[in-house]
């Protein structure tokens, strides 16, 4: 997906402290090592305070501004379902919303904490099989942009969302049924 000019068009929202930014900065770095031109901005409501918190990502043969015209975002990635509502004006006619409800077998058997730190990339692996950057590329911006120590479930938990999507499709409101992890 990708408007007229080849540019893609991703907004990522929630909340302060559910990671965003970090998430706008792995799918940027991912985009730009697969050879895009790439613009990202972000918006900080209150989000030290667990306020509205959004990331505007772009990516093309040329990109021009940073920010995702009105209705136009090809992919609308939320990490917290308060967000939903307030964020889905930003997604175009054929725009694809993406929520942790794509992919909740994924966390069944990790702590509520853990989880949390997890959600954002599980649902750029959802996002990945829909975009034509390489797998290694995603990979390297995950262990460049992520300490360490996350790099493990993190990793894990991307490849398991993009697999899921890859084979049963969670965006296109396929019935399939969903393989349990």
């Amino acid at each position: 997906m990708s408007d007229r000019h080849g540019v893609t068009n991703i907004v990522i929202a929630g909340l302060g402290g559910q990671g965003i930014v970090t998430g706008s900065d792995i799918l940027a770095h991912a985009a730009f090592a697969a050879g895009h031109d790439v613009k990202k901005s972000e918006i900080h409501g209150m989000s030290q305070r667990g306020g509205s918190v959004s990331s505007d990502i772009r990516f093309g043969p040329r990109v021009h501004s940073p920010m995702v015209p009105h209705a136009e975002a090809d992919f609308l990635i939320i990490s917290e379902s308060s967000q939903v509502l307030p964020n889905r004006h930003r997604l175009g006619p054929q725009g694809r919303l993406i929520t942790p409800d794509a992919v909740p077998q994924l966390f069944q058997d990790e702590s509520s904490q853990q989880a949390a730190r997890m959600v954002n990339v599980a649902l750029l692996g959802v996002l990945s099989a829909h975009l034509d950057i390489a797998e290694a590329h995603w990979i390297d911006a995950i262990r460049t942009q992520l300490p360490e120590k996350l790099h493990e479930m993190n990793l894990r938990a991307f490849r398991q969302a993009r697999g899921i999507e890859a084979l049963f499709g969670t965006l296109t409101g396929d019935s399939r049924p969903r393989p349990t992890l």
